[in-house]
C-alpha cells in the first residue's frame, strides 16, 4: 500500500522514439540539507529549485517542528529563517519523515547534540528499516536513542545535555552516517573527526564549508578524514539547487533503450561522488555526451545528451564505484537487459537495506519479464541479449520504493509487452513530475484502474 493512501497501479507500454528536453528535479540530496543547514543558521537563507517531493516536504515540516520559519515562495523558491547551531526548540509533536531514510537520519544528528528530546516515525518501509547505523555513534555524543526491537522507528531521541567530539570511523560506506554525524558535530565543543574508508557523496562538507563552518578533509592512509570544528555561527546563504542526477538515471537510461531516441537533459548535478552511472553507461557504450560543463553553487554541472544505443555490452562494474551510483543500480539493471551479454554488480550489499531490498525487488521483477538474473547477498548480475528481447507483460511490485517503481517503467518503454507495478504512488517522493516530463518526452504511461 502507498505511503498516503491506496496503492495506484501504473502501467508503461511500448512506445516510439523518446525526444525533446527533460528538466527533472532539484537535487534530493542538496535539498535536504539546504533545508537542515538553513535552519541552523542565524538570519535568513534562500533557496530556488528546491525538490518538492514528499520527501523533501518532510524534512521542511521537521524544521519548522523544531523551530525554524520556513516559507514556500513558489515555483521551486523557498526561505528559511533559522534558529542558530544548538537553536533547535523540543518539537511538540512526533516528526513524521515518510519514506524518506536520509530525512530522519540527518535530522536526528542536528538535533542528537541538544538538549531536546524527539520522536521520529515513518512510513510502512521506512519503519522496517536499520537506524543503529546513525544511533550508535551518536550515542558517542552522548545522546540515547529508545526505539523498536532491531533499531528501529518509531523512535525517541534524547538529545545530549552536554555533548562531546567524537573520532568516528563509518563501518560501511553511508553518506547518511557520515552526514548525522557532521550535523551532531556541529553542537558539540571541539573538533569531530568523521573517518570514510570508502568515499561517499560529498555534498554536506561542501556546503558545510559554503555556510561558514571550519572543515577540512585529507585523504590519509586511515581513508577519508573528515575534521569538523564545532560550534560555529553559520551564515544564512543563497542556494540554487542543482538538478539530480538520480532523477535523471530514468530519462537518460529510457533513452538508451527505445529505439531512435535523443534527449537532452539540462543543469544536471555531476559531483564525482554522484556521477558513477554515466560514467558505467559509457563503458558499455552509451552514446551519452556532456555538454556546457560549467560549475554552479560549488558543485560540477552540466547539460547531457543521450541517444539510442543499440550495441551496448556488458560489463563488470568496479564494486569501488558503488558508492557514486548506489542510487542507481535498478535502473542500471534494466538498461542491462538491453545490452548483449553479462553485467556484474559487486560491492552493493548496501542495497539490500534501501526503502526495499533493491536487489531482491529488481530481480523478482526482471525474471518475471523474461530476463535472466542471479544474486548474492552483495552482489548480482543480469544477462542482456540486446534491444528488442524483453518479453515484458509481468506485473512487478513496487514495495513502496519509488526507484523501483520507476525503474520498471523505463523496462516498460522497451519491451515486447507492457510492463505494471502494483504502487506508483511512491514516485511522489523524489520525482512528483515523472508522469508528465516522461509523457512529453514520448512515454506511453498510463493507470489500468483509472
Amino acid at each position: 500500500m502507498s505511503a498516503h493512501g491506496s496503492p495506484v497501479p501504473m502501467m508503461s507500454a511500448p512506445c516510439g522514439p523518446l525526444s525533446g528536453v527533460a528538466e527533472v528535479p532539484g537535487d534530493k540530496s542538496i535539498s535536504h540539507r539546504s533545508l537542515i543547514l538553513g535552519a541552523l543558521t542565524v538570519g535568513e537563507t534562500r533557496i530556488s529549485g528546491l525538490l518538492e517531493g514528499e520527501d523533501v516536504l518532510d524534512t521542511a515540516r521537521a524544521m519548522r517542528a523544531f523551530g525554524a520559519e520556513v516559507t514556500d515562495e513558489g515555483g521551486g523558491n523557498w526561505s528559511v529563517h533559522g534558529v542558530g547551531v544548538g537553536g533547535f526548540a523540543e518539537p511538540d509533536r512526533v516528526i513524521d519523515c515518510g519514506n524518506s531514510g536520509t530525512g530522519v537520519r540527518l535530522i536526528m544528528g542536528a538535533m542528537a547534540t541538544s538538549p531536546i528530546s524527539a520522536t521520529f516515525t515513518g512510513d510502512a518501509s521506512l519503519n522496517k528499516r536499520p537506524m543503529a547505523r546513525v544511533t550508535d555513534p551518536l550515542a558517542l555524543f552522548g545522546a540515547q536513542a529508545v526505539g523498536r526491537s532491531g533499531g528501529r522507528l518509531p523512535m525517541t531521541i534524547v538529545g545530549a545535555e552536554d555533548p562531546v567530539p567524537v573520532r568516528y570511523t563509518v563501518p560501511v560506506p553511508s553518506a547518511q552516517v557520515k552526514s548525522a554525524v557532521l550535523l551532531a558535530g556541529l553542537n558539540a565543543p571541539g573538533r569531530t573527526v568523521v573517518i570514510e574508508q570508502e568515499p561517499t557523496r560529498d555534498h554536506t562538507e561542501r556546503m558545510l564549508a559554503g555556510f561558514g563552518a571550519e572543515i577540512t578533509t585529507e585523504d590519509t592512509e586511515e581513508g577519508r578524514v573528515i575534521t569538523l570544528t564545532g560550534q560555529p555561527e553559520l551564515v544564512p546563504q543563497v542556494i540554487a539547487v542543482p538538478r539530480d542526477p538520480s532523477s535523471a538515471a530514468f530519462p537518460v537510461c529510457a533513452a538508451l533503450i527505445v529505439p531512435g531516441s535523443d534527449v537532452l537533459v539540462p543543469g544536471i548535478g555531476l559531483n564525482p561522488t554522484r556521477a558513477g552511472l554515466f560514467a558505467t553507461l559509457r563503458e558499455m557504450g552509451a552514446d551519452l555526451a556532456f555538454e556546457n560543463e560549467r560549475e554552479e553553487g560549488g558543485e560540477p554541472v552540466a547539460d547531457l545528451r543521450v541517444r539510442y544505443s543499440p550495441d551496448m555490452r556488458g560489463i563488470d562494474v568496479p564494486p569501488e564505484r558503488a558508492a557514486s551510483m548506489i542510487d542507481e543500480y535498478p535502473v542500471l539493471s534494466v538498461v542491462a537487459a538491453f545490452a548483449h551479454g553479462v553485467t556484474m554488480m559487486r560491492g552493493v550489499r548496501e542495497l539490500r537495506v534501501k526503502e526495499s531490498d533493491r536487489i531482491a525487488a529488481m530481480a523478482d521483477g526482471l525474471r518475471a519479464n523474461g530476463i535472466a538474473v542471479e544474486e548474492g547477498e552483495d552482489w548480482w548480475s543480469v544477462t542482456g541479449n540486446g534491444p528488442g528481447s524483453v518479453t515484458g507483460g509481468a506485473t512487478c511490485a513496487s514495495h513502496l520504493d519509488h526507484r523501483i517503481a520507476m525503474s520498471f517503467m523505463v523496462l516498460g518503454m522497451a519491451a515486447q509487452q507492457p510492463v505494471t507495478v502494483d504502487d506508483g504512488t511512491p514516485i511522489a517522493t523524489s520525482f512528483p513530475v515523472f508522469e508528465p516530463l516522461m509523457g512529453r518526452l514520448g512515454a506511453a504511461l498510463s493507470h489500468p484502474d483509472g
